[in-house]
């Protein structure tokens, strides 16, 4: 009996321990699984959770829909579990996690036994090797054409050891097919894309073969909707010609400067890639026309001339030949002006032909002036260059406060060039412009004074890191005369204000007059200015600006500007709100406008 006793009392204890060894490691298991669980940051539920490492733990509670009321049953919640398994496993390729470990446990929480899903993603598979490949006509192009291939694949962004996304390679993939087709090789594709993955080493093999096709040449225009106007007027616009090599660039020039005339709304360009006709494609233009006249009102402000108001008259029909007609009103705080032209529309040749007549009157610096002009002009404007030549009749009443007045009337040739390239019209980076203009009159064709007038300026703009900006600016003129008497403000010249030496009164600096500050013939002024963007819209400027006008080299008295500004990327171009101190009166003055590049 007492063996029995000592026997049932070992295996009591044995029981025991194993009991509470069954308990401690169910405690510590529940204990452990709570504090791995990592709440839910997004599509949070109160029914099931997520244990994960943070790197995934956003992404998967992003795209998995939790349930936002308890399971109907266990079938329910087991159906549930195995879906969110599998959507799991697809939603992991994506980032690269090709083998990862999905179980479920439970967690007691408020007496209610919730499943949590454990997410062990394994580990993320890197790109092995690359190969691509090309077929076609590309194969047999060109000693450039090689170049670019090489540059093609030199940037190619999941190189070997790089972390595999399936968004990654297919974004990779999209942008090498549209630099191809971007330029000859319209119907290129690919034809075979893959990506072998090996789970083991946790390694992905790329391979993509595209085929180029045949090199595309432009063909004729096809164009639809034209109902008041000649086939003549969009063939005019378009920047190649018929047998001309195929490159999206021409078409996309081709179609904001259809966009660029009132005469349309909507416009469309684009060609259909068939192989079939690669030699001769034709090109499809669909356009929208719009109503031939209209009538705008509107506004604005400008440290130069203060408040602006203007009302304009336009009809882009005007005698039924698509000339464009211009009337307007504007009436601004230091200038009042009544304009009105015809220009016709550019041939072939890039060419069209303009004549006008205005009157403007200016009260700035205590110089009051009355100008009648009429002229009439020869234009030829591709996208990078302007050339004209033009000739006009003014005639001026200058009335400075505290000095002779004095009527002046000339008849002037005038010729301007201007030549520039940047990487974007509206918010410039990178690029440079150049302008030259060459003005003259003589006294024996209807001008009271003899003279020529030279003004010459030069911008550019470097990009410095991911976003700013560094731009330098000069300019300068001279008027070839016996002296400023007789000739017209509009061939002399005044300083002063945005777009010239900050920190001074616009056209503030020149020669005086009594109490007034009339145009000299010397200029010379120039800005050195740096832009930081700290946001995609926003930014701030530092600024020097330096320059003088008179009458004479040896009247020239340096002015000095400094200080700093805000930007903003309007969809028109940046705002510049500036504060500039002008270093001569040690005043302060605030400058807003539109930045004009040029």
């Amino acid at each position: 009996m007492q063996d029995f006793l000592c026997i049932f009392r070992k295996k009591l204890i044995t029981f025991l321990w194993v009991l509470y060894i069954i308990v401690f490691a169910f405690s510590s298991k529940t204990i452990l699984a709570e504090s791995t669980v990592i709440p839910n940051k997004a599509g949070q539920s109160e029914f099931v959770l997520f244990s994960a490492p943070s790197t995934i733990q956003d992404f998967l509670a992003t795209h998995i829909k939790l349930p936002d009321k308890p399971f109907a049953n266990d079938m329910a919640q087991r159906a549930f579990l195995r879906r969110t398994k599998t959507e799991i496993h697809e939603l992991l390729a994506t980032q690269g996690y090709f083998s990862p470990i999905v179980t479920f446990d439970t967690q007691i929480k408020n007496e209610i036994e919730i499943p949590v899903i454990a997410i062990d993603p394994g580990p993320l598979v890197h790109v092995e090797s690359v190969q691509i490949e090309f077929q076609g006509a590309i194969t047999q192009s060109d000693e450039q054409q090689q170049k670019k291939i090489n540059k093609w694949r030199k940037a190619w962004p999941l190189k070997a050891d790089a972390p595999f996304r399936s968004a990654d390679w297919e974004e990779a993939k999209s942008v090498l097919l549209s630099q191809i087709t971007y330029e000859k090789y319209a119907a290129a594709s690919i034809v075979k894309s893959e990506a072998v993955v090996d789970r083991e080493n946790a390694q992905v093999t790329l391979h993509i073969v595209i085929d180029s096709g045949p090199v595309f040449y432009f063909g004729e225009l096809e164009i639809t909707g034209l109902e008041r106007y000649d086939v003549e007027m969009v063939e005019n616009y378009r920047p190649f010609r018929t047998g001309d090599i195929y490159r999206k660039e021409l078409m996309h020039m081709f179609q904001i400067a259809l966009q660029g005339i009132p005469h349309f709304g909507n416009v469309s360009v684009n060609i259909y890639p068939n192989i079939s006709k690669h030699k001769a494609v034709p090109v499809h233009v669909s356009v929208t026309e719009t109503k031939t006249q209209r009538i705008a009102v509107g506004g604005g402000y400008s440290s130069n001339n203060g408040a602006r108001v203007e009302v304009n008259f336009s009809n882009h029909d005007f005698l039924d030949r698509a000339w464009r007609f211009n009337t307007a009103l504007r009436l601004e705080q230091k200038r009042q002006t009544f304009l009105t032209g015809v220009n016709t529309l550019p041939n072939q040749n890039n060419v069209y032909y303009s004549a006008g007549a205005s009157m403007q009157r200016t009260d700035i610096e205590d110089l009051v002036t009355i100008r009648q002009r009429v002229d009439t002009a020869r234009t030829y404007q591709t996208r990078n260059l302007l050339s004209q030549f033009s000739l006009n009749w003014q005639r001026e009443e200058k009335r400075p406060d505290g000095a002779i007045n004095q009527t002046v009337k000339a008849l002037a040739l005038d010729w301007r060039f201007r030549h520039h390239v940047v990487d974007d019209p509206v918010n410039i980076r990178r690029g440079s412009a150049s302008e030259f203009r060459l003005g003259a009159g003589s006294e024996f064709i209807f001008s009271d004074q003899d003279f020529m007038r030279i003004y010459g300026r030069q911008q550019n703009w470097w990009p410095v890191g991911k976003r700013d900006v560094f731009y330098l600016r000069g300019e300068a003129g001279y008027t070839l005369a016996p002296s400023r008497f007789g000739i017209p403000q509009e061939y002399l010249f005044r300083a002063g204000g945005i777009q010239s030496v900050r920190g001074y009164d616009f056209m503030s600096i020149g020669v005086r007059e009594g109490n007034a500050i009339v145009g000299g013939r010397v200029l010379a002024t120039g800005t050195a200015e740096y832009t930081h963007w700290f946001m995609q819209n926003w930014g701030t400027a530092a600024f020097v600006d330096v320059g003088s006008a008179a009458d004479s080299m040896k009247d020239m008295d340096l002015f000095l500007g400094y200080g700093a500004g805000v930007r903003w990327r309007s969809p028109a171009g940046p705002l510049a709100l500036d504060l500039a101190r002008g270093h001569k009166t040690g005043t302060l003055r605030v400058h807003f406008s539109m930045v004009v590049n040029f």
